[in-house]
């Protein structure tokens, strides 16, 4: 317990602590000896994190309680069927062999804050594999893993905002059924709209580019006369 309470920046009486307010799991034991492992340092060091953050210890208490004791993860990660989003369980090794170097505490709390991630035992729940495998390819592309969560926030705002209008058109014309019905519309139009916009930055960029390179070209005509 010492060498654990040490590793994690905290006190004994601290580590005692959120060992009474089910925060951490019990250790292993072998007849009197208690052996707590990388999951248990994993735990404290997204305590320490979210306290930070501005978490309260009951918020955290009641979250690890539910997880600990069977709550469906897919109903506290805000992902209860009907979805079409696939979570995803990970020990604390493989996220960290998805994001080499990257899954910092601070990291850790804003995707815990996004309700990106959830804990289930020993073991870290992802939303959406979808998100998951986007996440850790913009990474490895050296796309730094705080951009890709400050992003996914802004992108979170907005994707909120076009289920808000959707569903405003769908039920103003039919039964709420039809919400799950007609989902799959409501996403092409947003990926033919993102396709399409997209499509218009690189054309704009391309643009950019080309007015640089003749004006720098106009330039060196000018020297050259």
């Amino acid at each position: 317990m010492a060498e654990l309470a040490e590793r994690a920046g905290i006190t004994v009486r601290t580590l005692r602590f959120y060992r009474e307010r089910g925060l951490l799991s019990p250790p292993r034991r072998e007849g009197r000896i208690a052996w707590y492992d990388d999951h248990h340092l994993a735990r404290l060091r997204t305590i320490a994190a979210l306290l930070e953050r501005g978490h309260t210890l009951s918020g955290i208490a009641e979250l690890a309680e539910a997880l600990d004791h069977g709550r469906d993860v897919a109903d506290l990660l805000g992902v209860a069927p009907p979805t079409e989003e696939e979570p995803v369980r990970l020990t604390p090794e493989e996220l960290a062999a998805r994001f080499e170097g990257e899954v910092t505490p601070e990291n850790l709390a804003a995707a815990l804050d996004l309700g990106y991630l959830g804990t289930d035992g020993d073991e870290i729940v992802h939303i959406s594999r979808r998100l998951l495998d986007v996440s850790s390819a913009l990474v490895r592309e050296g796309i730094p893993l705080a951009e890709v969560l400050s992003a996914g926030a802004r992108v979170r705002k907005h994707a909120d905002a076009l289920a808000d209008l959707f569903t405003d058109l769908i039920l103003r014309h039919g039964p709420e059924e039809n919400l799950h019905r007609l989902r799959p519309l409501a996403r092409s139009v947003v990926e033919a709209e993102l396709s399409l916009a997209l499509d218009r930055r690189v054309r704009e960029r391309r643009g950019k580019r080309g007015e640089g390179d003749g004006e720098r070209d106009g330039e060196g005509d000018g020297e050259r006369a």
